[in-house]
């Protein structure tokens, strides 16, 4: 790829500096997973439904930073610790994408470190 950058904003906690919370290539922008941390306080709640809320918003934030926003995502993985979360997942996901939803897979995992519950990626047009 010709044309590929990574992207950072200062808005949104990054949770390494090791990678990117962003790549930019070409017309695409792949993120990172990207936690429900609170950008003001820096911490997560305890609650799934909290986490998956603030990590939208969290990519909304790096998104737009970007120069593409949450209507223009394609796809979403969204990385789960619980499987039973499933309905709370579909609440946040309707209110967050209200219509057109893009794609989305949600694979549950083991324990992240730090009480994370939720780790959304994805994938949207620039």
């Amino acid at each position: 790829m010709e044309n590929r950058k990574n992207h950072n904003t200062p808005k949104v906690p990054r949770m390494s500096e090791l990678f990117p919370q962003a790549v930019i290539a070409d017309k695409f922008v792949f993120l990172s997973g990207t936690p429900g941390l609170n950008p003001s306080t820096g911490k997560l709640s305890e609650s799934f439904e909290e986490q998956t809320r603030q990590a939208f918003l969290n990519i909304k934030t790096i998104l737009e930073e970007a120069g593409s926003g949450l209507e223009k995502i394609v796809k979403t993985t969204v990385f789960m610790v619980s499987g039973n979360d499933f309905a709370l997942l579909n609440k946040v996901y309707s209110e967050t994408f209200p219509a057109n939803a893009p794609a989305r897979s949600a694979p549950q995992v083991m324990p992240f470190p730090g009480g994370i519950l939720v780790s959304v990626e994805c994938i949207a047009l620039l």
